[in-house]
């Protein structure tokens, strides 16, 4: 990739440097308040949750109190249809059926899941979620679209060990913006663990936020890796995983891997 590229640049940036910050609050200074505001508010939940998920449901309780679109990462209503949309839209064209059975880990407010409980047979979708409060909105979310027929599951979950989940039972399993948010550790857990809830000929979609540099995290919040710690770190607990090279040429800032079990190969 040419080093003048503006995606190549995206992905050599350690946005924990103190040189990084200071560039940043040069050309935003209407962003420094905020961001001030928002380290300040991560210290205190940070001290009061030493625990990572705990931390980041009281973030979410926090963030969700304020707007539940934005919680999820959206700016505006416009661009929360805009992003749903992507994913829905990628994910039906690589291999998601209706009959199919899906899990969406980290479902949010139904950002993208109100499409997927739309599109799939009644009873085909499961969404967990740490927080209690972006389950109220997803409830929300799920009423206004009027899609309480097709029977969908939302639970609340305190880690990705899946163990109330029953073995071979999901064809797609599918995580947007949740290990952009965690720690290693979490990442290796879920990895772990979910060869055993996949189907066969199942496959396990999640983005992540890509550096070809340093890996490094931002006040806890958002978790720069490297395409092949986290492959390896798959291939560690006997999957394949693969870097979706499509995805990357989408209008979205994440990058996003594949996970099958066993020999290399999945849905296309």
């Amino acid at each position: 990739m040419d080093s003048a590229d503006p995606a190549s640049r995206r992905l050599t940036i350690d946005r924990s440097s103190l040189v990084h910050r200071l560039r940043y609050a040069a050309r935003n200074p209407r962003r420094i308040g905020p961001h001030l505001r928002r380290g300040a508010r991560d210290a205190w939940l940070r001290a009061r949750h030493r625990d990572h998920v705990a931390y980041y449901r009281a973030v979410m309780a926090s963030d969700t109190a304020r707007s539940p679109e934005a919680a999820v990462g959206s700016r505006d209503h416009e661009r929360w249809l805009a992003l749903g949309k992507l994913q829905f839209d990628y994910l039906r064209d690589h291999g998601l059926a209706p009959g199919h059975r899906m899990l969406d880990i980290g479902c949010g407010n139904l950002r993208a899941g109100w499409r997927f409980i739309d599109y799939l047979d009644p009873g085909g979708y499961y969404g967990i979620d740490i927080s209690p409060d972006i389950l109220i909105s997803a409830k929300e979310t799920l009423s206004g679209r009027g899609l309480q027929a097709k029977l969908p599951h939302l639970t609340l979950t305190r880690d990705l060990t899946f163990d109330f989940l029953p073995s071979g039972h999901f064809d797609v399993v599918h995580a947007h913006s949740v290990f952009s948010h965690s720690p290693l550790p979490v990442i290796d857990e879920c990895l772990a663990h979910v060869g055993r809830i996949l189907a066969p000929g199942g496959f396990f979609d999640f983005t992540f936020d890509r550096t070809e540099g340093r890996e490094h995290q931002v006040l806890r919040e958002d978790f720069y890796y490297r395409a092949e710690t986290l492959t390896e770190l798959a291939a560690g607990h006997g999957l394949t995983a693969r870097l979706m090279a499509d995805w990357e040429r989408l209008p979205h800032g994440q990058s996003k891997i594949r996970v099958t079990a066993g020999a290399p190969g999945g849905a296309p």
